[in-house]
């Protein structure tokens, strides 16, 4: 299908984008890599009157140091992340999941930034940021705000950004020493998951000290699995780890579609997080 005819701006600076989005207004949208917004706009599933080309924005893209974060571009491809040396060695969820996000073509074109924003909470990026205590740097007319992770994802393809403000970096704490595993379980080779589990586990004296979980496709956000990760705190043995992982579903409301029943999803997050957390603890 034709799109809808649109106008098209292609800024070479974020101050440029951001001038171009507030022109824009609520009918403007931010074109990254375009692996989620094209095929919407394909389907007339959106109707943009602006379309935003952030493609020439460099400073938009890489991975440097801040003390014990690690920032992000918006623009930096999944290629990027996956194999950038900064990622695998202090943030090796991040590196684990995006290994998994679709085939390589997409993985070439999509971008970090984009899977956030786009807010798809079957997506496997966004509950991995989410259990990484991620934070994500909006720049817009009123300045620069820095949004926590769980406040980032609203509702279904919903975030916190305002139609004015564009996604620059994603700035995730270091994990050195942590644990971690990615977990999902899809129909078909580079689907999105069905449930997704990213796991981090911090241990100390041989038992869990700390543990984070991230959950795909258990509501219409990603979601933290909390009453597992509390039930995690100073476990030491397996059976405990899948006792606690049997509390991972509490809380979320799994859809019901064409792929699974929420009973399913949420039998599929038990499973997966115990899988998951074990790996991530070296018990597995």
């Amino acid at each position: 299908m034709i799109p809808p005819a649109f106008d098209y701006a292609r800024p070479t600076s974020v101050a440029e984008a951001v001038r171009a989005l507030a022109e824009g207004g609520e009918d403007a949208k931010v074109l990254a890599g375009g692996q989620s917004l094209l095929p919407l706009l394909r389907m007339r599933l959106a109707f943009p009157e602006v379309l935003v080309d952030v493609g020439r924005v460099p400073e938009l893209r890489g991975v440097r140091e801040d003390d014990g974060t690690l920032v992000i571009g918006a623009m930096t491809t999944h290629h990027h992340v996956l194999h950038d040396p900064l990622v695998r060695r202090h943030a090796g969820l991040l590196a684990a999941a995006t290994a998994t996000v679709a085939d390589p073509a997409v993985r070439h074109r999509g971008t970090l930034g984009g899977s956030l924003a786009h807010g798809d909470p079957a997506g496997d990026l966004p509950a991995v940021v989410l259990a990484l205590d991620g934070e994500l740097v909006a720049v817009g007319p009123r300045g620069r705000r820095v949004i926590p992770a769980r406040e980032f994802f609203v509702d279904y393809l919903q975030t916190a950004l305002a139609p004015d403000e564009l996604l620059v970096e994603v700035r995730v704490p270091k994990t050195d020493g942590w644990g971690f595993k990615y977990e999902k379980f899809h129909q078909v080779a580079q689907a999105w998951p069905i449930v997704g589990v990213a796991a981090l586990v911090r241990r100390n004296d041989g038992h869990i000290a700390e543990a984070r979980v991230g959950l795909s496709n258990m509501g219409s956000t990603p979601v933290r699995a909390a009453a597992t990760e509390e039930a995690l705190t100073g476990v030491s043995d397996p059976d405990a780890v899948a006792q606690a992982a049997g509390e991972a579903a509490q809380g979320t409301r799994p859809s019901q579609d064409l792929s699974a029943s929420p009973e399913y999803r949420a039998h599929l997050a038990r499973v997966l997080t115990k899988r998951a957390v074990l790996a991530a603890a070296g018990m597995g």
